[in-house]
């Protein structure tokens, strides 16, 4: 049994010992504010140390034999099945449970037999259903989309009016997966009277799974009980992921009229002299349940139905718990207000409806600032990751409800998949509208700390005091004629891993992708043929390339796992790759398209089995090293900017980037570093100074003072065009655009460790937009290559002319 048990108030039904409950079961969850649990709930630590247990003590095998092993498993398959059943108050006299892979496996299992009937089916679903209902639709005869419960009521109906005809089927949710509203049972009732009083063949599929994650699901009174449920353990215990279907037995008929069937589901099969097989018939679960069973998940529901129950009683009490959190988490929201007296968030869901049905322990918003705009969600996204805060960001897998209540028509839709855009961009706000919402939902591990960190998040970075929206220009100190200087070179010659600082004294080669070797290399995962990135690989810092002019050679190190330096080369004109041990590898490559930055790219791939080793032990990732073709593959610039600085899109046609992400060359000014450490210091940011090389820029300057100069921070916002270097041998640099910062730089750089800053300071200082922004991009303006290096004068000139 768990070693602690919820005491829940019973006044308010909150959790009283949550705190004490999160340290013994759920550990993972300190210094961290998990809000996804429509996504997944967490499991509790006791739950995997039973389930190991009884795997150590216990031999399980295939339950398709008659081994004493495959008899434990067929066992407490049964048992389990029961289980499941007392868990919804469904007796097995009248319900099946059918396991599926999860809840979109048993809506998917639904349709496709459906389809498969003599005649078809007629479709018809709530327009605030996940995508799993949805997609039914595409092998329905005939579908409709309701779009309100009115519709849903006019629907049934016709249904009554009209009687028999082909089988239909009305699907909708218990709760939407969007804004937590909750619909009752009253349509599979009626659904239910239709069938018993006239010949219309019409059943219900009821989507559970994010309803049952908090919510008792109460089955016990067949007049109420739909055809047809779908639920997902882990969006109820967090573990194992296994879905399920529970049929009335008196619906299961249509189920058992599909085409397809699997090992295990029957008693004999011909494959020559005409197709003959016959179906089981002892069970709906023995004629639906494809192949062998996920018997070690089935064992794991077990000791989770039993753990559950340990810890947090019933159903009930959990959702009273997550009741009384959601409720206070929407007040403050709702009351939270930007100086100029504006709401700071924008609830949908039950209240914006007018109606007066509960709402699940799930709250969708957008964020508007001080003047009634929208804000990015990506950049919360960015935000709430530094911040360790887990939501979700999107469509949410609600097109019906997101197309609601943010007021996308069908023609909003196609027009902005036709520009580009693809569910998690960026670029989430087009036209003014938002075309996703911020999720935030609670589960029964959720606790008054988890809306406290939640609020001061959005205390601290969404709300404006003033009645002014704050401007990046306002942390911008006009220039009093400073002189800068190169302070350093930095190539990157392995996208997104360590740099390589150019030798003082070295003139270095830049030209129209760049500096000589800048991200001329990357890493591409063997199976996705995607460049990995720090973001989602931070022990990439750890991987240490060098360029040797001298000796041609690109040299990789790293002592990741603190067992002695490794070491790769690659010979840069591609005639060899070296190993450790000096012997000469393959060094032949295969051109694959891949995906750099979300753009579809032909790059080359080393195919040595002694390359992809040495990266992959590197990483704990199977990847292998690829290049960028010097011929034949030229990516352009995609400058993200803000208003106060528009790129000239034909003009960036002339530049190329090679495997960066946005422009050939990243300028930082230590000037403009210098006084975000400044404010990372006022806000208590312990006085860690954030690094110049956090931002991986790739030409760093800093002012030459005289006495009583001062450092003019931001500068080169207002910079137009750069000189550097010699008349003979240096180069004009052109200006094309800000730099859309992301969590990135807060990647130590010296050991790959995650940290808040400096994105939490940028965020609050640097900010236009929604997005933040620091360092310019730029290129080279010449059409021949040019040289320069570290000491280098830097002339500017500003927008405005000014030199």
């Amino acid at each position: 049994m768990p070693a602690v048990r919820a005491q829940i108030n019973p006044g308010t039904g909150y959790i009283e010992n949550i705190q004490s409950l999160r340290e013994i079961e759920y550990p993972l969850l300190r210094d961290t504010t998990y809000l996804d649990h429509a996504g997944t709930t967490l499991y509790p630590k006791s739950l995997i140390e039973e389930y190991s247990k009884d795997l150590t003590q216990n031999l399980f095998g295939n339950p398709h034999s008659a081994s004493a092993s495959s008899q434990l498993s067929s066992q407490r398959i049964d048992d389990v099945r029961l289980q499941v059943l007392r868990f919804f108050n469904a007796e097995p006299d009248h319900f099946d449970v059918v396991f599926t892979a999860n809840a979109t496996a048993a809506i998917k299992l639904v349709g496709e037999a459906f389809r498969d009937g003599p005649q078809g089916f007629d479709y018809a679903y709530h327009v605030d259903s996940h995508t799993s209902i949805v997609g039914v639709r595409e092998l329905a005869h005939i579908s409709h989309c309701l779009s309100d419960d009115a519709g849903v009521n006019g629907w049934l109906n016709d249904c009554q009016a009209v009687g028999g005809g082909r089988p239909r089927l009305f699907a909708y949710p218990g709760q939407s997966n969007m804004t937590g509203r909750r619909h009752s049972l009253k349509w599979a009732e009626r659904v239910n009277d239709l069938c018993s009083n006239n010949t219309a063949q019409t059943y219900t599929l009821f989507d559970a799974a994010a309803l049952a994650s908090t919510a008792p699901l109460d089955l016990s009174d067949i007049a109420t009980a739909p055809s047809f449920t779908a639920v997902s353990f882990y969006k109820i215990f967090g573990f194992p992921d296994l879905g399920a279907l529970l049929v009335r037995k008196d619906a299961a008929e249509p189920l058992c009229r599909r085409k397809y069937f699997g090992g295990g589901t029957v008693e004999g099969v011909a494959v020559t002299g005409g197709p003959w097989h016959a179906s089981k018939r002892r069970s709906t679960h023995d004629r639906l349940e494809d192949g062998t069973l996920p018997f070690h998940n089935i064992v794991a529901l077990g000791h989770a139905l039993r753990q559950h129950v340990g810890i947090y009683g019933s159903m009930d009490g959990v959702s009273r718990h997550c009741a009384y959190l959601t409720n206070a988490l929407r007040t403050r929201m709702l009351s939270l207000r930007h100086g100029n007296g504006s709401a700071v968030c924008r609830i949908y869901g039950a209240s914006s409806l007018g109606d007066t049905l509960p709402n699940g322990p799930v709250l969708a918003f957008n964020l508007l600032d001080n003047a009634g705009n929208y804000v990015s969600n990506a950049e919360v996204d960015k935000l709430a990751i530094v911040r360790r805060i887990h939501l979700r960001t999107g469509g949410l897998c609600n097109p019906g409800g997101t197309a609601s209540y943010l007021h996308l028509t069908a023609d909003d839709l196609r027009g902005n998949h036709a520009t580009g855009y693809r569910c998690g961009d960026d670029n989430d706000i087009i036209n003014g509208k938002p075309v996703g919402t911020i999720r935030v939902s609670l589960g029964a591990p959720s606790s008054l700390e988890d809306v406290d960190s939640f609020m001061d998040f959005l205390q601290d970075f969404y709300v404006n005091p003033t009645t002014e929206d704050r401007k990046t220009t306002a942390n911008k100190v006009r220039g009093h004629g400073n002189s800068f200087t190169v302070e350093a070179l930095t190539v990157f010659p392995i996208k997104s891993c360590a740099a390589f600082n150019v030798p003082s004294g070295s003139l270095w080669e830049v030209g129209a992708r760049g500096l000589a070797w800048d991200r001329e290399w990357c890493l591409v995962h063997e199976g996705t043929h995607q460049a990995l990135s720090q973001k989602k690989y931070p022990r990439m810092a750890l991987l240490r390339p060098t360029i040797d002019t001298q000796e041609r050679v690109l040299r990789v190190t790293h002592n990741i796992h603190g067992s002695g330096w490794q070491q790769l080369e690659v010979n840069l004109d591609e005639a060899l790759v070296v190993g450790r041990t000096s012997l000469v590898c393959d060094a032949a490559k295969t051109r694959r398209t891949s995906s750099v930055c979300g753009e579809s790219v032909d790059i080359e791939h080393y195919t040595s089995p002694k390359v992809s080793h040495f990266f992959t032990e590197a990483l704990g990732v199977p990847c292998t090293l690829a290049r960028s073709p010097q011929l034949g593959s030229v990516r352009r610039p995609q400058i993200r900017s803000h208003t106060g600085f528009t790129p000239d899109q034909s003009a960036l046609k002339a530049y190329s980037v090679g495997l960066a992400n946005e422009s050939p060359i990243l300028l930082i000014s230590r000037s403009s570093v210098n006084r975000l450490n400044e404010q990372i210091k006022a806000r208590g940011g312990g006085g860690r100074a954030v690094p110049a090389e956090s931002f991986r820029g790739n030409i760093i300057v800093s002012e030459t003072l005289e006495r009583g100069q001062s450092e003019t921070p931001y500068a080169e916002d207002d910079w137009r065009e750069v000189s550097i270097g010699s008349d003979s041998a240096g180069g004009i640099f052109e200006i094309i655009g800000p730099c859309q910062r992301c969590q990135m730089v807060c990647i130590d750089q010296g050991d790959g460790s995650r940290r808040q800053e400096p994105f939490s300071t940028l965020a609050k200082t640097r900010k236009k937009e929604g997005k933040v922004w620091f360092g310019m991009h730029m290129s080279l303006r010449q059409s021949e290559n040019r040289f320069i290096k570290v000491g280098d004068y830097l002339q500017a000139t500003s927008r405005s002319g000014a030199t």
